[in-house]
């Protein structure tokens, strides 16, 4: 008889302590899951009741606010319709928050009405009202990006490299965030099934093979070890035999850079010679060229607002047995990848003394009557090079852009710079990149053009006819509007 009581309070023991671990797990695990799932109606209803604060471009142009209805309830709104999509992103029920609506969810959101966490913040005097942002980004040059890239699949990052502010930062395709507002999830399940990827952040989110853009790299990598400078000779083949392999490496077209058996490092950048920049790569060696690169950012996170993706070079230990690989690398292929946002940095240190300024969008957060309640502060992200090497290479960059496979990025009146890169895709039409920057007096403006696949031009694109002129575009209405200040409330 004991025997079995003592079994029954086993039981029964057992059945309590699994019922707590339940309410256990329920309440503070799985608890805060269930309450903030956007498929519980208590959860939508308390976001569309919340008033969320104003987004304006560096103008004062509305990217995004939030509308009274009838019934009292919020709706948010985008009147600039997809040009802000990736970077505003959208504030939705069904689909949550994307973009600065979600990393800035905190400011732009006031304390939610009706609820009894509400009255008792009220009561007590915490309830948060919602605040404003005023980004950086100008919307003369988001538009001077968007019809520049037109219908082509690609992404367009400008910013100013003394202070870091991002100006324009555009991914096409693009996608409407009105059609995710809504109570059904038809449009946002299309978006995401579309092939074209409108959802994806190509300025970012994406890397690529930079092609001979990446040549900057390899020129500052040269340029810091003292094994090269502008004047520095090269043999100057049709094609470049690689030690230890069948493989060799061509010009783009095929040919020499010139008629010379010889070619200067100035020459080459500026007629982008892949068999004088692979001698450079093999000669400089791995340890230099993947350390000038993490020194400019690859291989790390940078720190910015919106999710991006790390840019990344291989290890210098994985080309210990690979010169080959070694001389693919530096002319900005084999397993080499960037993001246009990576290589507006590279030609941000460029452009300045050869540091990276940490990138931001927001510039101001406002409350309802208009007070600044904080401001960014420029702060310097990492020295890519020295002001020697950034000195050499904007001439180098200056020089592709008046004479060499840039020229289609000039404009009257402003100092351009660049690189251009038509980077190889097994496969398919290669991408097209135009990296640099233009100057006007003291203003400074670092650019990256990616045009995914060639764009129109398809096979035939190079950077210097695809993403060149979409860079001399951006230049010219930035050129409108120098000093930026001048266009920025106070």
């Amino acid at each position: 008889m004991n025997t079995s009581i003592r079994r029954t309070a086993a039981g029964l023991l057992v059945g309590f302590l699994l019922l707590v671990l339940n309410l256990t797990y329920l309440q503070a695990i799985a608890g805060p899951r269930y309450r903030d799932d956007l498929r519980n109606r208590r959860v939508q209803v308390a976001r569309a009741e919340t008033e969320r604060g104003p987004i304006l471009s560096r103008e004062g142009v509305v990217l995004a606010q939030s509308r009274i209805q009838s019934d009292g309830s919020f709706l948010r709104v985008y009147p600039e319709g997809s040009l802000y999509a990736h970077t505003v992103g959208f504030s939705s029920l069904l689909f949550g928050d994307r973009g600065l609506e979600r990393t800035r969810a905190q400011q732009l959101a006031a304390s939610p009405s009706g609820t009894i966490s509400a009255i008792i913040d009220s009561l007590l005097g915490r309830a948060r009202a919602a605040l404003g942002l005023r980004l950086t980004l100008s919307h003369t040059l988001q538009t001077a990006a968007a019809v520049a890239l037109g219908n082509q699949t690609g992404a367009v990052v400008a910013l100013d490299p003394t202070t870091g502010e991002v100006l324009a930062y555009y991914s096409s395709p693009m996608f409407d965030p009105a059609l995710l507002l809504g109570e059904a999830s038809a449009p946002g399940d299309a978006l995401e099934a579309d092939p074209t990827q409108p959802l994806l952040d190509r300025a970012g989110y994406a890397t690529y093979a930079p092609g001979s853009a990446f040549k900057i790299i390899t020129a500052a990598a040269g340029l810091e070890a003292g094994s090269i400078n502008s004047g520095s000779e090269f043999p100057n083949p049709e094609q470049l035999a690689l030690p230890g392999s069948s493989a060799t490496i061509s010009n783009f077209g095929g040919g020499r850079c010139g008629p010379a058996d010889t070619a200067t490092v100035a020459d080459a950048f500026r007629l982008s010679c892949n068999t004088v920049f692979a001698q450079v790569a093999m000669e400089l060696g791995a340890e230099e060229l993947v350390a000038r690169a993490e020194a400019a950012g690859f291989n790390q996170a940078i720190p910015f607002e919106l999710a991006v993706l790390d840019s990344a070079i291989p290890s210098a230990e994985s080309f210990a047995n690979d010169r080959p690989g070694l001389g693919q690398t530096g002319i900005g292929q084999r397993d080499l990848r960037a993001t246009p946002l990576q290589m507006a940095l590279v030609a941000a240190a460029v452009a300045t003394d050869g540091s990276i300024m940490n990138p931001y969008l927001v510039e101001e957060v406002f409350t309802a009557s208009l007070q600044v309640r904080e401001r960014a502060e420029p702060r310097v992200w990492k020295r890519a090079m020295s002001p020697g090497t950034a000195a050499a290479l904007r001439e180098l960059m200056l020089g592709a852009v008046a004479s060499g496979t840039g020229t289609r990025a000039q404009v009257d009146g402003v100092s351009v710079g660049g690189k251009t890169g038509t980077a190889e895709v097994p496969g398919g039409a290669p991408h097209a990149w135009f990296v640099g920057f233009a100057t006007i007096d003291d203003e400074s403006l670092a650019l990256a053009v990616l045009v995914e696949s060639g764009g129109a031009l398809g096979e035939e694109a190079t950077g210097g006819s695809v993403a060149a002129p979409i860079a001399g575009a951006i230049i010219s209405a930035w050129s409108q509007i120098t000093p930026l200040h001048l266009s920025s409330p106070e």
